[in-house]
């Protein structure tokens, strides 16, 4: 495989794809979904363990934390900017509100952060992308 057909990171990082192939899904499902978010046990390409151990995903919660963190200033600084309001109950409903509604959104994001930027010895392979 040449460098032009190697797949891109970020791609297969917003698609939710395996860090290893880039080509199989590590989701069943939508990030919004009625019947919530179903990951897969392995890559449906390359046969790849997403929990590389148990608890793996234990760690996910400090990415999500990180990005509740991130939300929550922007939220803050935002709000605080566009209604210049000093009512706390302004910042708790928009604050929480938003951060429930991203909740799904963090939760799939940082697993799929943790699998391809945080999991150390796990790499892309570009002979794994390559169809059976």
């Amino acid at each position: 495989m040449s460098e032009k057909e190697k797949l891109k990171m970020w791609p297969a990082i917003v698609h939710a794809k395996c860090p290893r192939c880039r080509v199989g899904a590590i989701y069943s499902n939508p990030t919004y979904s009625l019947f919530g978010q179903k990951m897969l046990e392995n890559c449906p390409h390359c046969e790849l363990k997403y929990e590389r151990e148990p608890g793996y995903f234990y760690a996910a919660m400090y990415v999500s934390y990180a990005f509740v963190v991130a939300e929550l200033v922007t939220l803050g600084i935002g709000t605080s900017i566009l209604t210049g309001s000093s009512n706390p109950w302004v910042y708790i409903i928009v604050l929480l509100s938003v951060v429930g509604i991203l909740a799904p959104f963090n939760l799939r994001y940082s697993r799929v952060l943790l699998l391809h930027w945080l999991t150390p010895g796990l790499r892309y392979k570009p002979e794994m992308s390559i169809k059976r």
